[in-house]
């Protein structure tokens, strides 16, 4: 079976979804899995060579200004015309199935050309309504659009309903000890001099610091990095909690290792805002709107987290893929939630 597999690439956590199924992949010899990656420049991809000689195309993004999607700059700097241009001249014929990880170039060839289209990733997750997760029905039906497919895998904290998964993730394995008062900021959204100001202001706590606008330096009480997969794998290792934007991938992450994490919505950005109200009612993570000290300090001082407990979801998902994707997605996931857990823990 011959797969393309669309990735979107405006967020780390799509990525790492993919080299997390790309390694799932190889223990089923019987796919030949192709990658097509857009949504970030090609030049600014890093840590994706598990994916091979994968394609690209510009996709469409969000576009950011002073930590909130900007509408006006998302309408004005998206390549509209050549969006639908890849969309019309992406050949399909070779292929068997389409993945996509709300990668919306892939998806929509995928409808054009009646490819069976199969969508996987924390968007899905909305596509049927949720009080859990609040959107509004326009909202949704963006969401349902964007990146259309025949069959929604969704992946959340929780089940939500039949065609809901666990997260998505590579194992975590043994990570060793943390170093308290050591915490990993990763707010890529956000001005880098807003996190300057407000990590100046928390002298007591040092602060490993992952921004795609900083070059390597070291401050009082942080260490900034650009983007490597690798430091912020060392880094995640030794810190005591996890301040970030309220994506899911990074969330999970920090919810499977059982460190305390307190996010940061990306203003109009709903899906993280659904996200940030969502591990907040749940008791799974503090919650802040602006980079404010004091808010920081209180989190930092709270003695409960949560630690989530999910199986490895990408062996699962390649294995049904592997044989057709013709089990009901319903079975898969009630396998898959047998093998969860949650615990509170206080520290």
């Amino acid at each position: 079976m011959r797969i393309l597999y669309g990735v979107q690439g405006t967020g780390n956590g799509h990525l790492t979804r993919a080299l997390a199924m790309a390694t799932a992949f190889e223990s089923c010899p019987e796919l030949k899995v192709d990658f097509l990656l857009s949504g970030r420049k090609r030049a600014k991809l890093f840590g994706v060579d598990a994916l091979g000689d994968f394609s690209w195309r510009a996709g469409l993004s969000f576009a950011t200004r002073g930590g909130r999607v900007s509408i006006r700059d998302t309408l004005s700097q998206n390549p509209w015309w050549r969006f639908w241009q890849d969309v019309h001249e992406l050949d399909l014929s070779g292929y068997d199935l389409v993945v996509t990880d709300f990668e919306p170039v892939s998806a929509w060839a995928a409808r054009r050309q009646g490819v069976r289209c199969i969508g996987l990733g924390r968007q899905y997750a909305f596509w049927q309504g949720h009080h859990a997760l609040p959107v509004n029905p326009l909202q949704r039906a963006m969401i349902r659009q964007f990146a259309p497919c025949d069959e929604a895998l969704g992946t959340h904290w929780s089940p939500l309903n039949s065609s809901t998964l666990p997260p998505l993730i590579a194992p975590v394995g043994e990570l060793g000890s943390a170093q308290s008062k050591r915490y990993l900021v990763y707010l890529p959204f956000e001005p880098l001099a807003d996190i300057d100001v407000l990590l100046q202001a928390l002298p007591e706590y040092q602060f490993d610091v992952f921004h795609p606008e900083a070059t390597p330096r070291v401050t009082a009480n942080a260490t900034y990095f650009a983007p490597s997969r690798e430091g912020f794998r060392h880094a995640f290792s030794k810190a005591e909690g996890i301040i970030a934007n309220a994506g899911f991938g990074t969330s999970s992450e920090a919810l499977a290792s059982g460190k305390k994490l307190l996010v940061k919505p990306l203003q109009g950005q709903f899906e993280q805002v659904a996200n940030a109200h969502c591990l907040q009612h749940e008791g799974l993570a503090g919650v802040c709107q602006h980079l404010e000290p004091e808010r920081v300090h209180r989190w930092i001082q709270s003695p409960s987290h949560a630690r989530l407990q999910w199986p490895d979801v990408s062996q699962h998902v390649a294995k049904w893929i592997a044989t057709g994707a013709k089990t009901p997605v319903a079975h898969l996931s009630q396998q898959l939630w047998q093998q969860s857990g949650l615990q509170r823990q206080t520290a």
